[in-house]
């Protein structure tokens, strides 16, 4: 595959002066542009950071959501009983588990509130028998917990489709006198669509599978819910309606894929692989430190695009090695340092126990990537 970059010298707000300090592969995050998009975030919303609900499985560092709540967001979602003791050890005053709790993230999910009372500790559901199992363990332990209705809207990932049986599930949650119903999650990562009239296409067709639901709620006695939509690729959708949170992730760092897919949104780089060639094997070969172990792997190439470096191709990608075919490389030796966009930076950061702080182009620290755990202490 030919990957066809090129970067102008204005342009290398990447580089590290002091990268000698730095031990590769690495993951490097630059502050000012993570707070530029927080801030392009907070506008989307319409100047109102309460709207916003940042999901935390991109970054999965203290650092990040404290910088987030520096600027006023204090409510956070999350993938894992980790991310949300992270939050909670943060004092962010609402956390949504958006993944509904089975097994011991049960008990673990109450004990993290009753660690943090003065967090607003939530979950979604989509099943009779685990909400039947958490208000029974919520009962026991005489607390009440806010849920949120899972709403598949064509992801068919999780959720329940709208109709009588939401409605049921609806009901029960609201009657139970240890739960407390907190609205509908509606999640449309299957929303994908490059051209952004055909996006919002799509977007308009599940408003009007909520809007449906949300009246049938209506209809049968409830007050209106309250309702978490959306992820990156159409928050600025969801922005203008009423009534809803809003969840990006991916925008915190961007990153190759979105920013090649979705060029009517405009947010910066935020995070960059630094990486060495360690060996020239063959005539226009390069080999990278970069393997399969230090970037996000799931997909097929382009995994990363290599900045500053003019047409190349990938010839392979192994555990520790990364290869590629390049007519420039006479030009460069071992050890020489490049710089790289992963095409998907959330398990990519999950790699890192810990990335490379770079202000004004200079190393200045460690953070701890603490949620790539499974658990910090509950």
């Amino acid at each position: 595959m030919l990957i066809q970059t090129s970067m102008n010298e204005n342009e290398k707000w990447f580089e590290v002066m002091d990268a000698d300090n730095i031990p590769s592969p690495a993951l490097l995050v630059y502050p000012d542009r993570i707070e530029e998009n927080i801030k392009r975030m907070i506008a989307i919303a319409g100047g109102n950071a309460g709207r916003l609900r940042p999901h935390v499985k991109t970054h999965k560092m203290a650092e990040i959501i404290k910088l987030q709540m520096k600027h006023g967001i204090q409510k956070f979602k999350c993938s894992t009983i980790a991310e949300v003791e992270l939050v909670a050890s943060c004092g962010a005053n609402d956390i949504l588990l958006a993944m509904q709790p089975v097994g011991p993230a049960i008990r673990r999910l109450f004990e993290i509130k009753e660690k943090y009372p003065n967090s607003i500790i939530s979950a979604i559901v989509d099943s009779e028998k685990i909400i039947k199992e958490i208000s029974v363990y919520a009962h026991k332990m005489g607390l009440e917990i806010n849920l949120w209705l899972d709403i598949d809207i064509g992801m068919n990932r999780t959720g329940i489709v709208p109709g009588n049986k939401a409605l049921d599930l609806y009901k029960l949650i609201s009657e139970s006198d240890s739960l407390k119903i907190a609205g509908l999650h509606v999640y449309d990562g299957h929303n994908h669509e490059p051209d952004p009239i055909k996006r919002k296409k799509t977007f308009d067709e599940n408003i009007g599978k909520i809007n449906m639901l949300v009246e049938d709620i209506s209809k049968a006695g409830h007050e209106y819910p309250l309702i978490i939509a959306g992820g990156t690729p159409t928050f600025p959708f969801f922005a203008t309606c009423e009534n809803m949170e809003l969840s990006p992730g991916t925008m915190i760092f961007w990153d190759y894929g979105y920013s090649e897919s979705f060029s009517d949104m405009d947010f910066l780089y935020a995070a960059t692989l630094m990486m060495r060639i360690v060996s020239k094997p063959g005539k226009n070969l390069l080999c990278f430190d970069l393997g399969t172990k230090a970037i996000a792997s799931e997909m097929p190439h382009p995994r990363v695009k290599i900045l500053g470096l003019e047409n190349y191709k990938i010839k392979s990608h192994f555990e520790e090695h990364f290869v590629i075919e390049c007519d420039e490389a006479e030009k460069y030796n071992p050890g020489d340092i490049f710089y790289g966009i992963p095409m998907h930076i959330c398990p990519t950061v999950a790699r890192y126990e810990s990335v490379s702080v770079i202000r004004n182009k200079h190393y200045s620290g460690q953070w701890q990537v603490e949620a790539r755990n499974r658990k910090l202490t509950i």
